[in-house]
């Protein structure tokens, strides 16, 4: 067993993070296998967040999962909600019976700035300035970049520019070791909740409503 976290956000919603340490045979006990993914890792990162879904609520129906046009998986009728993310050797996901919700997890890298002009306008680093936010600007930009991945997911209509649709709407507040991010998503405000698991550089956030 290797849960490297787990959140039990509410009675109905909840989210961890697996660091995959198993052969590929430990998760196709209970995971179907899906054929159509060649390559070895990435064959188990999807089996690793697909059996964390199970591992969060043991009555998920994996056998009813189908894939929206949009590449979103999701449940008719949906029993639960649920979202998926992974890199490198950790897989992130979170379920819930009552939320639509949206997840992402991402290694701190300086590279990040690199890409920044492509999803963060002038307004958002007015409001992190404001927000007088002591972090390494390279862990504040994955922290911006993975909570832009989980509005995308929650959102789950696609058609979204994550530099012109997904904007902070606020100062960001930092409580518990987390930090909330206020935001506005096509018009709809979202608060995304953010952590950093120092020990591996792994950036962590959520979104529930």
């Amino acid at each position: 067993m290797a849960l490297f976290y787990q959140h039990n956000i509410n009675e109905t919603t909840r989210l961890g993070i697996w660091k995959i340490e198993e052969p590929e045979v430990f998760f196709t006990k209970k995971v179907p296998l899906q054929r159509t993914i060649t390559h070895p890792h990435k064959r188990l990162q999807h089996l690793a967040g697909r059996w964390l879904l199970q591992h969060l609520f043991n009555d998920f129906p994996y056998g009813e999962i189908v894939i929206a046009d949009t590449r979103k998986p999701y449940l008719p009728g949906e029993k639960y909600h649920f979202s998926i993310s992974h890199t490198g050797n950790y897989a992130a996901a979170i379920v819930s019976s009552t939320q639509r919700v949206g997840i992402d997890i991402e290694f701190v890298s300086a590279k990040i700035q690199s890409i920044a002009h492509k999803f963060m306008p002038r307004g958002d680093y007015d409001f992190i300035d404001a927000s007088q936010l002591t972090h390494p600007p390279e862990q504040l930009l994955a922290f911006m970049w993975s909570a832009k991945e989980t509005l995308f997911k929650w959102y789950s209509l696609g058609n979204v520019d994550f530099k012109e649709d997904l904007l902070l709407n606020g100062n960001i507040i930092q409580t518990d070791g987390w930090l909330q991010l206020p935001f506005n998503c096509k018009k709809q405000d979202v608060m995304v909740n953010a952590n950093l698991f120092e020990e591996v550089d792994l950036v962590l956030s959520w979104a529930a409503t």
